[in-house]
């Protein structure tokens, strides 16, 4: 069954501003963190898997996937969104810069794919990502969120 990511997100920010590709991900673990999600650790993790393997997170243009591996520093499943007031490089040849960090907690590898697989759906609609990429508070983008989750299967 297909995740509705406006049911899983955590905490929506809009208009965060970062230095560098280090502290939007500090800013999607901040989210995690005060939704009960993870503890502070995993954000560490978070960065770390950056700096051992690269920018592999900036899944799409302009869009990073902030995430460790399933590990005691995870509560729960759970999503947050940053949408940042200006992009930061991330280091990645062609989806730099990146406006917007979705920072995930999976408990499991396949809950990671699912996630990955609804970020997808979502963000291949043009009209969608120009909304989100728009929008400058979280009840917009819960609201374009929860208008393109599908009810079928």
């Amino acid at each position: 069954m297909a995740i509705n990511l406006a049911e899983e997100l955590s905490s929506i920010t809009t208009n965060v501003a970062a230095s560098d590709w280090r502290e939007a991900i500090r800013r999607a673990g901040e989210g995690l963190v005060a939704g009960g999600v993870t503890t502070e650790d995993y954000t560490e993790q978070m960065i770390a898997a950056v700096e051992e393997h690269g920018p592999y997170i900036v899944i799409a243009p302009g869009v990073a996937l902030a995430h460790a591996r399933p590990s005691e520093s995870v509560k729960k499943g759970g999503l947050s969104w940053v949408g940042l007031a200006s992009p930061v490089e991330f280091g990645h040849k062609s989806n730099d810069p990146v406006s917007l960090v979705i920072g995930l907690a999976a408990l499991d590898h396949t809950a990671h794919i699912e996630v990955l697989r609804a970020v997808a759906g979502i963000l291949s609609d043009p009209a969608t990502r120009r909304g989100l990429d728009a929008a400058e508070s979280a009840e917009e983008v819960r609201s374009l969120l929860q208008c393109t989750a599908s009810p079928s299967k």
